[in-house]
């Protein structure tokens, strides 16, 4: 048999990962096996068997395909159908369209508070000064949580998405390990006194929501709403912010693309599903094969993990026919930069809300701007946020 080229790291999918999808995909099989610091991991890289897995969560479950420490499944991410059916019926309506349209309003006038911090300026951090601050302050404001404890949550967030940068060493060190038990130790901390206190006084908010919530006729209890409150503090403060960062970050190189902004701003919601698209912010998400199958004649034993390339498969000329190419007029644009399948991103709706309106706002005021000459972007690997985000402002 011809020897199959090897596959690239994990680390290499973070600061221009396009050209590498397209190499996996003419060069390597449905899945390609790569040792990761949990053990050996299928990488999916093409359209049809991204989606093929998606369909099947009965054989490519959610269910400890990756551990953030967490004591229970994180809900509704970790739970499979059909207990994950009954968490969404509660869920879903708290984030559909309709019941995020009201946020429009303040997320502009947050967006041009922060403008307004930074007014004058010929350069700024985008990342501190915009992109990590718009939607934390929205993720807080519906969680009923206090603005000044914004540091302390980013902190938590980042002990668990990525403890081995908090403590500089190599992801899956032992030290990082415990660095990130204790960060989930300390998140089951933060939020037991607040489902308490939202008990005995409840409020206009998510924590309240969720206690007041019903499935089947019964209440969630304790646990759940802590579940569900974990696994919204690491995505309310991550991935809305990875995705402020790649958009910023391909307008700022690409002044043509930018100027259809400026001059036509009802381009705004298409160009936000586009750069969706290209850069798919969440970068991957990990399945656990519930028992032995096989995917496109690619053997899989029971317990293997797969690692979905979403990005990959949202620049397959399989399915957008010219993937290379940066489109805002792409009609239809089935991306799948929001997962897909019954664990799709519960919070979409917000996330593209939040979106459309920095864009929009921004661009109103700041129409030129660009990376500072001599500064290469360093993109986090897995969710691709940037930490450090020199931006300058202006002609």
């Amino acid at each position: 048999m011809e020897a199959q080229p090897n596959p690239p790291s994990l680390g290499q999918f973070s600061n221009c990962p396009q050209p590498l999808y397209r190499s996996m995909r003419e060069s390597l099989p449905a899945v390609s096996f790569v040792s990761g610091f949990t053990g050996e991991l299928g990488l999916v890289s093409h359209r049809g068997d991204v989606e093929a897995v998606f369909r099947r969560p009965e054989l490519f479950s959610s269910t400890e395909a990756v551990d953030l420490q967490n004591v229970r499944p994180l809900i509704p991410l970790n739970v499979d159908p059909p207990d994950h059916k009954k968490y969404r019926k509660i869920l879903d309506p708290l984030f559909a369209p309709r019941a995020v349209a009201y946020l429009e309003q303040p997320i502009a006038e947050l967006a041009n508070e922060l403008m307004d911090s930074f007014a004058g300026q010929d350069q700024i951090d985008f990342a501190a000064s915009f992109s990590i601050p718009l939607p934390s302050q929205v993720f807080l404001t519906l969680m009923g949580l206090p603005l000044e404890e914004l540091p302390a949550l980013l902190a938590m967030k980042d002990g668990i998405i990525r403890p081995h940068q908090a403590l500089g060493c190599a992801p899956g060190h032992p030290d990082a390990l415990a660095y990130q038990n204790r960060t989930a130790t300390s998140i089951y901390e933060y939020f037991e006194p607040l489902i308490e206190d939202r008990v005995r006084e409840p409020r206009r908010d998510l924590i309240t929501n969720f206690l007041e919530a019903e499935i089947e006729g019964e209440k969630l209890t304790r646990d759940e709403i802590l579940d569900i409150s974990f696994l919204f503090l690491l995505a309310g403060l991550d991935t809305v912010t990875a995705s402020l960062d790649c958009m910023f970050a391909f307008l700022a190189r690409n002044p043509d693309h930018r100027r259809l902004i400026v001059e036509d701003p009802s381009v705004i919601p298409a160009a936000v599903e586009e750069l969706l698209r290209w850069e798919t912010p969440v970068a991957a998400v990990t399945r656990k094969v519930a028992r032995e199958t096989e995917l496109r004649g690619c053997p899989l034993s029971a317990g293997k993990r797969v690692v979905l390339l979403l990005g990959s498969a949202n620049t397959d000329d399989s399915e957008f026919g010219d993937g290379d190419a940066v489109r805002f007029d792409r009609e239809p644009n089935r991306h799948l930069a929001f997962g897909g399948g019954v664990h799709r991103c519960l919070g979409s709706h917000l996330a593209r809300q939040e979106l459309r309106v920095a864009l929009r706002e921004w661009h109103k005021r700041i129409p030129d701007y660009s990376l500072v000459p001599g500064v290469e972007l360093e993109y986090t690997a897995g969710i691709r946020s940037i930490d450090r985000f020199p931006m300058r402002l202006g002609g």
